[in-house]
């Protein structure tokens, strides 16, 4: 059948017009960094989420549903890029189907190697030619750039469930906004508030509400993303964070930290706004409070006896606090219950409906209870809890007594010249490195009941039993240094005796040596004395016989 001229260019002209769609989708959604991917990618979401609806319709059981429901992201993207590509290749077959005789499918053959670099053609026009360099290269650039997505996508990803796993252990799992109210000031246990880092929580969750507006809208596939988690989702983790917040400024007006609070709000509902309206729902930019919430008062009652289980400083009554809770969640609360609906969230408490009729999932809390093993206050293990620690004290060599150095261990030296402090060898405490028993996780997570009196009366009594013993460590310290000191006493009175011994030797030598010399004197004297009586003797002699000769 001859195909009448005008109606080719016709062709050329539809074909054309396609090939310039499919490149703005392109461009669009790959570089610009806004969402100006256009209407077909719109369609290709709308239809591959229209699949998986009607894939998981029969499921009951959330878990399966979302283990089915974690492929949608990965089947967007490819299906993305197939309508890309096919687009490109129908569009550019109609620009080539004024050009050659054998009619559409020579057009097909002539498209399909320049774009899918499969097979070969031969082409003889100037622009058919030019038609399929355009077909090449516009199909090596769609890959490429389709490629370098995943990066961004998965970083953003990554970025976003970060914070997510951090918010768990806050806010439980799944997350609900009373709960991290009640967690933060439970702080595991440890009698002591950490209600004071809610300010900067609120700052961490502002910025992260204004990063998951801006990427989430800008890359729509990031909506299909699901936590690798059945029960987290990244909707239900910021609208708890959102109810804390409401809550915290409701019942406590001057404890909550006003600024922080406000400012968490304000982006939180600004990007269920922007991911629900990307989406397709239409959601109101300033919604009325006369239009009220779909909460109860009496869920708002059990959120509140739910934190006076752990004697949360609340300032205000039920009554009072209602309507402040009532004026912030009219704010996000139909934006935040479309987009729950829309990726089927985990159907978390005070997360809204869904399509499939199931019961909400409050928050799972571990029972009551310390970690397994070794008990550092008590240095023994757990009553109940297996453990390979009980194998390895068994084994163990036993505690040293202290040594006490005596005279006999060191001869020739003076046993006071030098201390020899006793060497305890205790057995090695090590708190953070117990050895659980298979089966026996360590629950640090909340009870369902909330003992914190009765943790609080264990804590106690811990720490006075650890008190008592660290005194009567002291004590013996102080008699252990006593008698050190006592026995420097000694050696020092000892060392004056030999002293003062010496001082009194020495001096009894000295008069004996004196004693001598005097005795000396003595004799000489004596002896001159007798040599001058000699001499007088004499001298009386000659005088008297020169008398007689006279």
């Amino acid at each position: 059948m001859t195909v009448p001229l005008y109606a080719r260019y016709v062709f050329f002209a539809i074909g054309l017009f396609l090939v310039v769609i499919d490149g703005i989708s392109v461009v669009g959604t790959l570089i610009v960094p806004r969402p100006a991917g256009g209407r077909l990618m719109v369609w290709v979401d709308r239809g591959v989420h229209a699949l998986f609806e009607m894939v998981t319709r029969p499921i009951a059981d959330f878990r399966r549903r979302d283990r089915t429901r974690a492929t949608e992201a990965a089947v967007l993207l490819i299906c993305q890029l197939l309508v890309w590509l096919g687009v490109a290749y129908l569009g550019f077959t109609f620009m080539l189907y004024p050009f050659v005789r054998g009619g559409f499918t020579e057009a097909l053959d002539t498209a399909g190697p320049a774009l899918w670099f499969i097979g070969d053609s031969s082409v003889h026009g100037w622009g058919e030619r030019l038609i399929q360099y355009a077909a090449a290269f516009f199909g090596l650039v769609t890959v490429t750039l389709q490629i370098a997505y995943l990066p961004t996508l998965y970083s953003a990803f990554n970025r976003r469930e970060t914070d997510i796993a951090l918010l768990n252990a806050r806010a439980g799992v799944p997350s609900w906004g009373p709960e991290l109210l009640a967690r933060t000031h439970y702080a595991l246990g440890s009698g002591q508030s950490t209600i004071g880092t809610l300010p900067d929580l609120y700052e961490q969750w502002e910025r992260w509400a204004a990063d998951i507006a801006e990427s989430h809208t800008t890359y729509p596939p990031l909506v299909r993303f699901r936590s690798p988690r059945p029960l987290s989702s990244w909707v239900t983790a910021l609208l708890s964070v959102l109810d804390s917040a409401a809550m915290y400024l409701a019942v406590s007006p001057e404890a909550a930290p006003t600024v922080p609070a406000r400012l968490c709000l304000r982006s939180g509902f600004q990007c269920f706004g922007d991911i629900a309206r990307t989406l397709g729902v239409l959601v109101p930019e300033d919604p009325d409070a006369s239009m009220g919430i779909s909460l109860t008062y009496d869920d708002f009652l059990k959120g509140i006896a739910h934190m006076r289980k752990v004697d949360f400083p609340i300032e205000r009554n039920a009554e009072e606090a209602w309507p402040d809770f009532l004026g912030w969640r009219v704010n996000y609360e139909q934006a935040a219950y479309a987009v729950a609906r829309a990726v089927d969230a985990v159907p978390a408490m005070w997360s809204g409906p869904r399509r499939h009729p199931v019961e909400q999932i409050p928050p799972i809390r571990p029972g009551p209870g310390r970690p397994g093993g070794y008990h550092p206050s008590k240095r023994r293990l757990a009553k109940g809890r297996s453990s390979r620690n009980r194998r390895s004290e068994e084994h163990s060599p036993p505690d040293h007594p202290a040594e006490e150095h005596t005279p006999k261990d060191h001869p020739g030296k003076d046993p006071h010249s030098q201390d020899h402090p006793a060497k305890d060898h205790p057995a090695k405490d090590r708190p953070g490195q117990d050895h659980l028993g298979k089966g026996h996780p360590a629950k640090y997570y909340l009870s369902t009941d909330y003992p914190a009196k009765d943790h609080a009366a264990k804590d106690h009594a811990d720490k006075d039993h650890a008190a008592k013993d660290q005194a009567d460590k002291d004590h013996a310290a102080k008699e252990h240094a006593a008698k050190d000191q006592a026995g420097n006493d000694q050696a020092g009175n000892d060392q004056a005796g030999h002293d003062h011994a010496a001082k009194d030797h020495l001096a009894t030598g000295d008069t004996a040596n004196d004693d001598v010399l005097t005795d000396r004197a003595t004799r000489e004297h004596e002896s001159q004395g007798h040599t001058s009586t000699d001499n007088s003797a004499a001298d009386n002699s000659a005088a008297d016989n020169a008398a007689s000769d006279h």
